[in-house]
C-alpha cells in the first residue's frame, strides 16, 4: 500500500494511492486517487471508499514526525567524495521536525550559507512505539519506505564542529511523496536530478549499515516513537544547489519528491 497525506478544502487527512485497477507503480500522479482513510496508518484504520484524484489535493510530508534520526556516511564512496574516513560505527544526527517539508514544496536557501547541497536517500518510517529491538523484529516497526533530500549547508558542516544548522535549517529535510509499505529495501536504485541532469545515483545495497544495524543501533539508546524516520545515508554525487532549481529525489519501488529551491526573501 501507498499512503499519503494530503490536505483537501482545509482538512487533512491520510490515504491509500490507487488507480481504478490498483497500484500504478509509475511513481507519477497521473491517473492516481486517494482511497481517504478513515483513521491513521499508526492504529487501525479503514479505507472509506470515497476517492478523490491526487491532482485535487495537496500533498503534505507523509508523516510529522516527533524525531528524525540521520546517518552520516554510510555509503563509503560518498564518505571518499568528501574526504571523510569511513566510519566503524553508525555516524547518527539529528535533523529537527521543523526542518520537514513534503513534496513540492520550497527548499528556501539559508542565509548563513554559500553552499547548499542535495543528499538522495531512503528514509525509514516508524510505525510502533519501540526500544531495543532485537534483529529479528526490525520489520514489525517499520510502517514503510519513503524519498528524503537530507539538504545540507555543506561550508557550515565544514567549519562548525557540530551540524545542527548545517543539516537542520528550516527545510533541509524533504520527504514523500508517499510511504511505501510493501517493499523490500535491500537493493534499490537511488538518483537525484537538479533541473533533470543526473547528479546522484546509487543502490542501497552500498550501505555500509543495514536498515537491521541501524535501527538495532539507534533504539539502544532512544525509543522512536510512531512516524519517527530514519535517514539512511546518502550514496555519492552530492552536489550543488541555488535558487530557482528544481531538485528530484528518486527511490526504486516508491518514487519521485520534487522540490524547488528558492531564495530567502
Amino acid at each position: 500500500m501507498r499512503i499519503a497525506r494530503f490536505s483537501i478544502d482545509g482538512n487533512v487527512a491520510f490515504g491509500a494511492v490507487e488507480t481504478a485497477e490498483g497500484d500504478s507503480g509509475t511513481g507519477t500522479t497521473d491517473g492516481l486517487v486517494i482511497n481517504i482513510m478513515k483513521g491513521i496508518p499508526f492504529a487501525d484504520f479503514e479505507l472509506s471508499g470515497t476517492r478523490v484524484p491526487l491532482d485535487k489535493v495537496r500533498l503534505l510530508p507523509p508523516v510529522l514526525p516527533n524525531k528524525v534520526v540521520a546517518i552520516g556516511r554510510n555509503y563509503a564512496d560518498h564518505a571518499r567524495e568528501l574526504g571523510h574516513e569511513v566510519p566503524t560505527a553508525p555516524w547518527a544526527f539529528f535533523k529537527p521536525s521543523t526542518s520537514v517539508i513534503g513534496p513540492a514544496d520550497p527548499i528556501v536557501y539559508p542565509s548563513f550559507s554559500q553552499e547548499v547541497h542535495h543528499e538522495a536517500e531512503l528514509a525509514v518510517v516508524i510505525g510502533r512505539l519501540c526500544r531495543e529491538v532485537p534483529r529479528e523484529r526490525v520489520k514489525d516497526v517499520i510502517l514503510g519506505y519513503t524519498c528524503a533530500n537530507d539538504v545540507t549547508a555543506r561550508d557550515t558542516q565544514r567549519t562548525e564542529k557540530q551540524w545542527a544548522r548545517a543539516k537542520g535549517f528550516d527545510s533541509s529535510c524533504p520527504l514523500g511523496p508517499w510511504i511505501e509499505t510493501d517493499l523490500d529495501p535491500s537493493d534499490l536504485a537511488i538518483t537525484a536530478t537538479v533541473n533533470g541532469e543526473l547528479r546522484q545515483a546509487g543502490r542501497t545495497a552500498q550501505m555500509i549499515n543495514s536498515i537491521e544495524d541501524l535501527i538495532v543501533n539507534i533504539t539502544e539508546a532512544m525509543t522512536l516513537l510512531p512516524g519517527d524516520v530514519l535517514l539512511t545515508g546518502a550514496p555519492a554525487g552530492v552536489g550543488p544547489l541555488l535558487p530557482g532549481d528544481e531538485v528530484s529525489v528518486t527511490v526504486e519501488g516508491v518514487g519521485t519528491l520534487t522540490n524547488k529551491v528558492v531564495a530567502r526573501a
